[in-house]
């Protein structure tokens, strides 16, 4: 992926998607630790976005930073999209396909993040029936956001990507959609219960923070590497 990408094109979304994966665990992990007893393991990410105090779902909901955690959702969103679409008319030429697939998926996890980030997952959201745009956007976020990175992989050899990036990417993005799956069928039968659902929620979103970081990684070795060469 970094061979065709001029310099200034590479360096702007490969800065965006390590500032929205950094942000993320930044902001979540501070939110968190605000959060009394939260577990990684049981609790939802969304319940850090949750302004209301209560019980929801069995949970114990009491995020102080809630509003952090929101506007880190909201923010992920926009600087993943807007990476996904200079990389996306950067290489229009070279995989016209692959770039306008890119485009729609990078916009979807915006507006699924987004989604999230203003409708809570909270019984006042149950009641009110906001919890339907909640649900709808975390379904839409994961999913596109994970289907980016198998696009990625499966497409950027056009783009001489070294082919550990295409394997990885792949991979990433295969694991956050069974993990997706498997948090529906975890969470929806009381006969299976392999893993909590906090696990499989974070297997499901931290494979797309695994590979903006790995692909803003990759963009940005370029970028430096073609600088050194252009000094020698």
């Amino acid at each position: 992926m970094h061979r065709s990408l001029g310099p200034r094109l590479s360096v702007v979304p490969a800065v965006l998607w390590l500032l929205a994966g950094i942000g993320w665990l930044i902001g979540e992990a501070v939110t968190a630790s605000a959060f009394p007893a939260y577990s990684y393991a049981t609790n939802y990410i969304s319940d850090l976005g949750v302004p209301d105090v209560g019980i929801f779902q069995g949970r114990t909901i009491d995020s102080p930073l809630s509003a952090v955690m929101n506007t880190v959702f909201i923010g992920h969103g926009v600087l993943f999209a807007l990476a996904g679409l200079l990389v996306a008319r950067a290489v229009a030429s070279t995989s016209r396909s692959a770039s306008r697939a890119v485009a729609v998926l990078v916009v979807a996890h915006f507006v699924g993040i987004t989604l999230v980030g203003l409708f809570h997952g909270s019984q006042a959201s149950v009641d009110d029936g906001a919890i339907v745009l909640h649900v709808l956007g975390a379904a839409v976020a994961i999913t596109s956001g994970n289907v980016v990175a198998i696009v990625a992989g499966a497409s950027s050899r056009a783009v001489d990507a070294p082919r550990g990036y295409r394997v990885a990417s792949i991979v990433l993005g295969v694991v956050g959609l069974v993990s997706l799956v498997m948090l529906l069928v975890d969470s929806g039968s009381t006969a299976i219960t392999l893993l909590p659902d906090g696990v499989w929620e974070r297997a499901s979103v931290y494979t797309i923070i695994a590979w903006e970081l790995l692909s803003g990684g990759l963009l940005l070795t370029g970028v430096l590497r073609r600088r050194a060469a252009a000094r020698a």
